[in-house]
C-alpha cells in the first residue's frame, strides 16, 4: 500500500512494472481497480501507475468544499513524489478530464494524452445545462447502493463482469462524500484549455457510449495533435468492455 501524504489528504496509488510511465486515472465513483486489464498488459514493458482520486477508493477527502482543480494538482504531486519528470496520461470519463487539465496546465510533464469517454465540459448544449442541476439535486435522494446498481446494470451489456465491480465500488463511497465530490466533478469545465494541449492525444469513444458522444468530434477538432478512434461494442466502461482493443490502440499510439 502506497500513500501520497499531503497536508490535508492521503492519496492511494500503486506502481507496477518498469520503463516509460503511464498513469491511469479512473472514472467518477470508481477506483484504481478499473484499470486491471491495462495493468496486466502494460506492466510487462512500462511502469504503470494507478491511483484513487481524492474521495474515491482508499484516498481520503478533506473537509470543506471540494475544488476540482486539486485533482490535477494531486496528479502532479504524485509524479513529484515518484520523481517522474514526464508521463503518458490515460483516463476515462472524469479521469480523462483530470488528465486533460493536467496536460493543459502542466504541458512539460505530459508525453502524451489518452482520453477515453472523456467530457471537456458539463454545459455542452441546452440538455446538459438543464440536466446537470437536476442530476445534482436528484443525487441527494439516491442511495449509493441504488446508484451502483443502476450503473452496474446499465454498463454491463458487453461485459457482464462489469456489474459486480461497479456495484461494489460505487456502494463503498459514503453518500455525503459523493454529494460533495459530484458537485465539483459535474462543474468541471475545460473548453478554453483545449487549445493549450500540445502533446499527441488519442481520443477513444465507445460506439454505444451515449454519455459523451456529443463532445468527441469537437474535442478532436480543437486539440491540434489528436486522433479519434471508435471502439465497437463498447459503452462508457470502454476499457472494461473491450480491453484487448483498447490496449492495442494505446500501445500503438504511445509507440509512435
Amino acid at each position: 500500500m502506497s500513500l501520497l501524504i499531503q497536508t490535508n489528504s492521503q492519496i492511494y496509488y500503486e506502481v507496477v512494472g518498469e520503463g516509460e510511465t503511464i498513469v491511469f486515472t479512473h472514472g467518477a465513483s470508481w477506483d484504481h481497480a478499473q484499470w486491471q486489464p491495462q495493468i496486466r498488459y502494460f506492466s510487462k514493458s512500462y511502469q504503470t501507475i494507478t491511483w484513487d482520486v481524492r474521495g474515491h477508493g482508499k484516498s481520503t477527502l478533506p473537509d470543506g468544499k471540494v475544488d476540482s482543480n486539486d485533482f490535477s494538482k494531486d496528479l502532479m504531486m504524485l509524479l513529484d513524489q515518484l520523481e517522474i519528470e514526464k508521463a503518458h496520461l490515460c483516463g476515462l470519463s472524469m479521469g480523462g478530464h483530470i488528465s486533460l487539465q493536467a496536460a493543459a496546465r502542466f504541458p512539460e510533464r505530459v508525453s502524451s494524452l489518452i482520453l477515453i469517454g472523456t467530457p471537456y465540459t458539463n454545459t455542452f448544449n441546452w440538455f446538459e445545462k438543464l440536466f446537470m442541476p437536476i442530476n445534482r439535486l436528484s443525487n441527494r435522494f439516491i442511495s449509493m447502493k441504488t446508484l451502483g446498481e443502476w450503473q452496474g446494470r446499465a454498463l454491463s451489456k458487453f461485459n457482464s463482469n462489469n456489474k459486480q465491480y461497479i456495484e461494489e465500488v460505487v456502494s463503498r463511497i459514503p453518500h455525503k462524500v459523493w454529494l460533495r465530490l459530484w458537485d465539483a466533478i459535474s462543474r468541471m469545465e475545460s473548453e478554453n484549455e483545449l487549445q493549450n494541449i500540445e502533446c499527441p492525444t488519442l481520443i477513444m469513444q465507445g460506439e454505444n457510449d451515449t454519455m459523451i458522444r456529443r463532445q468527441q468530434e469537437v474535442m478532436h477538432e480543437k486539440i491540434k495533435k489528436s486522433e479519434l478512434e471508435i471502439i465497437k461494442q463498447a459503452q462508457h466502461a470502454t476499457n472494461l468492455d473491450q480491453p484487448d482493443e483498447v490496449n492495442r490502440l494505446i500501445h500503438t499510439f504511445i509507440k509512435k
